[in-house]
């Protein structure tokens, strides 16, 4: 059927859009000249567009864009369309929606003005306040024209302006990345972190947004006094997630649960009463570990490293590294312990203390130390003895017992007692000589007068010397304070004898006279 004229005038202007100034339509490459590309948009005329609209990829016959109708006809007579505003319009929209949403925008720092950066937002220019910006330290060069998210914080609809914040943004992006994080985290699972701070109890680790907290007790399966024996700040390792809390934040985490737990099997390897070696790796007051192999130690208490040497602290018989052979006394899986023993390994020589030291026996040693109430002496069994301060003379009041004997000096002294099952033998000096206490009552009866010599003064009297071998107390109720005073050592004084008391082995005297 052949149509009328006005028929087809009629379906040709049905076929031409309908478009108006200021409206975004969708318009096909078909032609690309040097200086401007004709589009058409279903119209009865092609659009022109400046070249410099286009990005080189978009420049293709037969692409599909969207443009904005500039003009219906310019100067030229053609319509003139807008690739860029039809672009900053769709921007706006999409800044109009995020703005609302909270969603997070690409954009590039473009110059640098006083108070902060000029950001491109998809075809849109927004401010970056230097408050906002999160490029504290960062060097202007490092910041221009690179990429960034950036949170919308304002919008402008009159002045098509908008202000934004690359801080939030950040905030926004850990926020999410820690979201992300805990649904992909698994207990049981290892992943890679980042040392980020050590303390005392532990080391926190960052495991990309979201800080783990890997416990001493979970860093190695040997004994370790400090986390930074095993990690430093900085470093990368792999742990196990052991534990997570997601409401409160906490993650635990664990660096000895990647290996086998050598105490599993801890019965097959070591049992009680067997002879073992290992090397001293730590020493304290109370005893030193000694490593029997990675992650396996086992303590030697103080009181298990010898049966005759007195010791203070086991540093005077070992160093870190040595090599030590002990005996296992206990073993305890559960609490990872072993306890060991090197004095079990040598013959108890308390066991015939008492039949090879009879009491009165005089015996031969050598000083070993001193305490405030005796003197130490190293017998030739290597057994300790004691001479207590009062058994070192009949008739001299010892104040320190270095006054009398040096350490390192060998001595004569006879067995005052013998006690195995407390190991303590008590000997005496004094009892090299019978007691002159009995002459010393007969010398100096009571009522004798003396000459004697000022020692030291003390709150209860005044000691003084009666003869090279003797000393006695002025009682301070028989010296009156004045006198008392104006003494001092080696100041001669009248007194006499006004008590000898032969168990105790005291003279007390009086200046009272």
């Amino acid at each position: 059927m052949i149509e009328t004229r006005e028929e087809l005038e009629q379906l040709y202007n049905e076929s031409i859009k309908l478009i108006k100034e200021g409206q975004v339509v969708t318009g096909k490459i078909a032609a690309i000249r040097s200086k401007e590309v004709l589009v058409d948009v279903g119209f009865k005329s092609e659009g022109v567009v400046p070249i410099t609209e286009f990005s080189q990829s978009d420049l293709e016959l037969g692409r599909e864009l969207e443009f904005l109708v500039d003009s219906m006809e310019n100067d030229a007579g053609v319509i003139a369309l807008s690739r860029e505003k039809a672009i900053r319009m769709q921007g706006w929209d999409k800044i109009v929606k995020f703005s609302q949403t909270g969603e997070l925008v690409d954009g590039r720092p473009v110059k640098k003005v006083k108070g902060g950066f000029l950001v491109d937002v998809t075809g849109i220019e927004g401010f970056l306040p230097l408050s906002l910006s999160s490029f504290k330290h960062v060097a202007e060069k490092d910041i221009l024209f690179r990429p960034y998210k950036f949170k919308i914080v304002k919008v402008n609809n009159l002045r098509r302006s908008i202000i934004v914040s690359r801080r939030e943004a950040v905030q926004k992006e850990k926020e999410e990345a820690k979201d992300r994080l805990w649904q992909e985290l698994k207990i049981g699972n290892i992943y890679s972190g980042m040392v980020k701070a050590i303390t005392d109890f532990g080391a926190f680790i960052d495991m990309g947004g979201v800080d783990g907290l890997l416990h001493i007790t979970d860093m190695s399966w040997s004994k370790i006094s400090h986390p930074s024996e095993i990690v430093a700040i900085g470093d990368k390792i792999d742990v196990m997630v052991l534990n997570m809390e997601k409401d409160s934040g906490k993650i635990s985490l664990g660096l000895k649960q990647r290996l086998p737990d050598p105490w599993q099997d801890i019965e097959n390897k070591y049992s009680v009463g067997g002879t073992v070696k290992g090397k001293v790796v730590n020493i304290l007051p109370y005893g030193i570990f000694v490593e029997l192999e990675k992650g396996i130690e086992g303590l030697i208490h103080i009181s298990e490293l010898s049966w005759t040497k007195r010791l203070n602290h086991p540093n005077e018989m070992f160093a870190i590294q040595d090599t030590v052979e002990a005996q296992v006394l206990n073993i305890d899986k559960e609490a990872h312990r072993i306890s060991l023993s090197i004095k079990q390994l040598e013959q108890n020589p308390w066991q015939d203390a008492e039949a090879k030291y009879s009491v009165g026996a005089k015996v031969n040693g050598k000083v070993r130390g001193f305490t405030d109430y005796g003197v130490f002496v190293e017998l030739e069994s290597s057994l300790e003895g004691m001479i207590h301060v009062s058994d070192i003379s009949w008739t001299k009041r010892i104040a320190h017992p270095q006054d009398v004997f040096k350490k390192g000096q060998k001595v004569e002294v006879v067995v005052l007692s013998v006690d195995s099952q407390n190991r303590r033998i008590s000997l005496g000096a004094k009892q090299l000589q019978s007691n002159p206490w009995a002459e010393i009552a007969e010398k100096y009866p009571v009522e004798t007068e003396l000459e004697v010599e000022v020692v030291s003064i003390t709150d209860f009297g005044v000691f003084v010397k009666i003869d090279d071998e003797l000393e006695g107390l002025v009682y301070a109720s028989e010296i009156e304070k004045e006198q008392v005073s104006q003494l001092k050592p080696q100041d001669k004084i009248k007194a006499k004898v006004i008590k000898v008391d032969v168990e105790q082995a005291k003279i007390g005297l009086s200046a009272k006279l």
